[in-house]
């Protein structure tokens, strides 16, 4: 929207529209998909709609329209005349990893079951509504789709004959936020279906719903191209080709594919290309998309080396327990082309002011779980500070951010040996050593972009900087377990069944202890989903 939502009272009635013909061989292939998978035009509509809204509101899989109901579902009421149409809300939930055709499946069996309320009052649904303190308000939105009669001959009363009139192309009234009609004329040659998209002139401008019709567009040619048919929802994207060339150019992207993706920052960001909708991190009740941790990961990364005066090749530790910031605080790192050193909070003060002072970080990253850990003794930055940040990033900072100088021979992480035979020692890791190690890890197939993997390993271990990098690189999903969950086992066994993780790496006495912790349960049956099981 262009303005933000008025009280009812003070809205204007005046619209802002625009409606467009389909490409006659889009028509015919959505017609043949829904006589093919035994679904209504309307019922498959209605999926587009909330595949389109899923994705203009960056990811919101909880989605309600309003729809309209011809309310006679029931023998007797067909013949009938009087007007018995009703607006129903029909509201479901969009799992972005399903295909066109399994969410299809779900939109048609949500019509079915809401046929048999169709006769529940508008005014009861929003007073029921209001009772409930619904958050829900379904009268925002709405679709329809409109088909021309094929015969008018049929159209008598009383042995008086009636002429059908073409209804108006354009509604002249505002009803709702915005509302999406397919229009559909089968005895048409040519131009058979039609979009008509209205919205509120008190909240759209006319150049704004003309780009929300391109995107519509883009978005009905990737449905029903065949080649997408079986692409999760995630995978769709409704970037403009005039927008994807000018993020290129904002970004520095080469257009050679070899040059791609030599560091850590590049592949992440090319995922965030790919599927910028996709879940990239979950821990319990949180998560962020690709694009949602691009955000965050951006704003922290303007803070760093605006305020702190950070280059590329300086060292920056990292205190936090396993939570989102940890993530986006590596990833903030990484791409500023800094070094990231990560401490964990289960050692002791003095050791970890030892391997600051020894790496003479110029930088300590915390979070709300480590923010007092130091005092005023070093440098730091809260994490969380950036997550209620609404500072817009201009094309200015992402043309900074894209011109900081790093290279495959930068330096991506350090990590201390325990120290356990001396004084610790810092290992360190290249950015095409990480590139290396994922692109093996793919052609094994250990890894896919399909795939969640559970992060398991704490910050002291090798394994932690895989877990991490190589899953957003790779295009993965990366569950996290909050602090010490690795040490509950009953909550870690309901993490890997609920989040459907495929993907486990853990050392052999952990996996051991997972094990007869199952056999005694009787839940051997809950690991059936692992694809890839590592350890050693």
């Amino acid at each position: 929207m262009d303005r933000y939502r008025i009280v009812n009272d003070q809205r204007s009635p005046y619209t802002v529209h625009i409606e467009f013909a389909l490409d006659d061989n889009l028509s015919r292939s959505f017609l043949s998909y829904a006589s093919a998978h035994e679904i209504t035009p309307f019922q498959l509509g209605l999926a587009m709609f909330y595949i389109f809204m899923f994705k203009l509101t960056n990811g919101t899989t909880d989605l309600c329209a309003a729809c309209t109901s011809a309310n006679r579902y029931r023998a007797e009421l067909q013949e009938l005349v009087g007007m018995f149409v009703a607006t129903l809300p029909y509201r479901t939930k969009i799992n972005p990893y399903n295909s066109l055709e399994q969410f299809a499946e779900q939109v048609r069996e949500k019509c079915f079951s809401i046929i048999e309320h169709s006769h529940y009052p508008l005014q009861h649904i929003l007073a029921d509504s209001q009772h409930l303190q619904s958050t829900m308000n379904f009268l925002e939105n709405e679709f329809d789709f409109v088909t021309h009669s094929l015969d008018t001959n049929k159209l008598n009363l009383c042995n008086s004959k009636f002429e059908v009139n073409p209804t108006q192309s354009i509604d002249d009234v505002a009803k709702f936020d915005w509302s999406l009609t397919f229009v559909y004329d089968p005895s048409a040659l040519h131009d058979m279906m039609s979009i008509r998209l209205i919205c509120s002139q008190d909240l759209f401008d006319q150049n704004t719903v003309d780009i929300l019709g391109s995107r519509f567009v883009l978005l009905f040619q990737q449905l029903f191209d065949s080649n997408s048919l079986s692409h999760s929802l995630y995978d769709l994207s409704i970037i403009l080709p005039h927008e994807r060339i000018l993020t290129d150019q904002l970004m520095n992207k080469k257009t050679d594919s070899h040059s791609q993706g030599v560091t850590v920052g590049d592949l992440f960001q090319q995922q965030v290309e790919n599927h910028p909708q996709k879940l990239a991190v979950l821990l319990d009740e949180q998560s962020l998309t690709y694009n949602e941790l691009l955000f965050y990961v951006q704003q922290l990364a303007l803070q760093i080396i605006n305020n702190y005066d950070i280059k590329s090749g300086d060292i920056i530790c990292q205190l936090a327990e396993r939570s989102l910031s940890m993530i986006i605080g590596s990833l903030s790192i990484a791409i500023i082309g800094g070094v990231y050193c990560p401490l964990s909070p289960e050692n002791p003060e003095q050791r970890l002011a030892s391997l600051i002072e020894r790496t003479q970080a110029r930088l300590t990253l915390v979070h709300s779980l480590t923010n007092r850990i130091f005092q005023n003794n070093f440098i730091t930055y809260d994490i969380d500070t950036i997550i209620n940040c609404n500072d817009k990033i201009t094309n200015d900072d992402l043309y900074r951010l894209s011109n900081i100088p790093i290279t495959p021979d930068n330096i991506s992480y350090i990590v201390f040996t325990s120290g356990s035979t001396g004084v610790p020692k810092a290992v360190q890791v290249r950015h095409r050593n990480l590139t290396a190690y994922m692109q093996s890890l793919g052609e094994q197939t250990a890894f896919k972009k399909s795939d969640n993997v559970i992060q398991m390993a704490t910050c002291s271990f090798d394994n932690h900087f895989q877990d991490i990098f190589v899953t957003l690189m790779i295009g993965a999903g990366l569950i996290m377990l909050h602090p010490h969950g690795n040490k509950d086992l009953t909550y870690f066994i309901h993490q890997v069944m609920n989040k459907d993780v495929t993907v486990l790496e853990a050392v052999p006495s952990y996996l051991d202890t997972i094990c007869q912790h199952l056999e005694i349960q009787n839940e051997t049956e809950c690991l059936k989903k692992l694809r890839t099981l590592s350890s050693g």
